[in-house]
Order: structure tokens, then sequence, then C-alpha cells
């Protein structure tokens, strides 16, 4: 029988909370009925599956980090705003070391929740690149480059795998001043928009 009160939230939430303990790789259907002391079938009438469990808990935990990078780059810019949010993300990486890896998913386009999340998540960082003049194809190669660094830092970090002898948290931070420079010296391609537009032309035919 159905535990009374549980619901899709309940069980999305307590997932979240079994991942944080045993690990994103470990959460399973029938561990997380076991959490709620309901039998496994009864999870069924919440969520479709383990595909569908996961992608409810990747948009709960791309909210949160959303929210977390957006409260700390608030009020900032430049470098002080990139600093901010770097030490959120990464500090939401180690709280939460078995819900992080599934704000990694690309959201789900049949879930307003999960879009809206995945949007106001990539928006924070839009926010602080523009600081730097950073817009429009700049800002998705920069995006791309912030999150590479940050979560392959925040990856090995969670797996263990510093083992120099120096500070990890100076590296880190040496890490985030690396890409403040690069943001302040993004590179431009010099060419005009007739340039640019045979530069594409050119790239094409040798793709092709």
């Amino acid at each position: 029988m159905p535990r009374v009160g549980l619901n899709q939230q309940t069980v999305v939430r307590e997932a979240a909370r079994l991942a944080d303990e045993v690990g994103y790789q470990q959460l399973t259907l029938a561990a997380l009925a076991g959490r709620l002391g309901v039998a496994l079938p009864s999870l069924y009438k919440h969520v479709r599956g383990a595909d569908a469990l996961a992608q409810k808990l990747s948009a709960l935990a791309t909210a949160e980090l959303a929210t977390e990078l957006t409260t700390a780059a608030a009020g900032r810019a430049g470098g002080d705003a990139l600093r901010a949010m770097a030490d959120a993300y990464r500090d939401y990486a180690r709280r939460h070391p078995g819900r992080y890896p599934a704000t990694q998913q690309v959201p789900d386009p049949t879930d307003p929740e999960h879009v809206v999340a995945g949007e106001r998540a990539v928006g924070a960082i839009y926010a602080v690149l523009r600081g730097y003049g950073l817009t429009g194809d700049d800002a998705v190669d920069a995006t791309r480059a912030l999150r590479s660094a940050l979560h392959g830092f925040v990856s090995l970090e969670a797996a263990g795998g510093f083992g120099l002898p120096r500070e990890v948290d100076r590296s880190y931070h040496q890490l985030v001043a690396g890409l403040d420079v690069s943001f302040r010296s993004w590179p431009d391609t010099g060419l005009d928009a007739d340039q640019q537009d045979q530069q594409d032309q050119q790239d094409q035919q040798d793709r092709g």
C-alpha cells in the first residue's frame, strides 16, 4: 500500500537526499523504495522508471544550482562576480556530491520546469559574461569553456584525483583567476561580416 502523502515531489526530493548519501551511480529505484518504505511497484505511480527519475532529479538539482549561482553573482560584476559564482558552483558540488552530476544532463524539452531551470543556470553565467562584454556566440563559447573548467575540477576533486603537494583551494582559485584573464582578453577574429562569411564558406568546403 502506498505511503500516505507520497507524491512525485516527495519521491524526487528523497531521491536527491539518497543520491548525496550513496552516490549518483548507486541510486536505484529499489534503494529508493526501501528508503521510502514502500514496495517497488508503488514508485511507478509517481515516476515512470529509472530514466524518468534521473530526469526529474536533474531538473531539481539544476534549479537549485541556478538559484545558488544567481544569488552568488547578484550585485557583483567582472572578476568579482566570476569568483563568487565559481565558489558557489564548487560549494554546491561539494555539499551535494550525489545530485551534482545530475546537473550535467541536458534539459528534457518536454519538461517545462527542467527547461526553465536550465535557462536560469545558463542565464546566470551569461549575466556574468556580459560584464566582460561577451555576448552572442562569444558568450556560448565562453560558457562552454567555463563549464568545462569548473566541472572538470570539481569532478576530479570529488574523485580524489589531486595528489600533488599543493593546497587544492589555491589551485581552484588560480583556475578561476586564469578564466578571468581569458574572458578579459577573449580572442577577436578581427574579420568583418564579408570576411567572416568567406571564412565560413571555406570552412564548410574544407569539412566537405
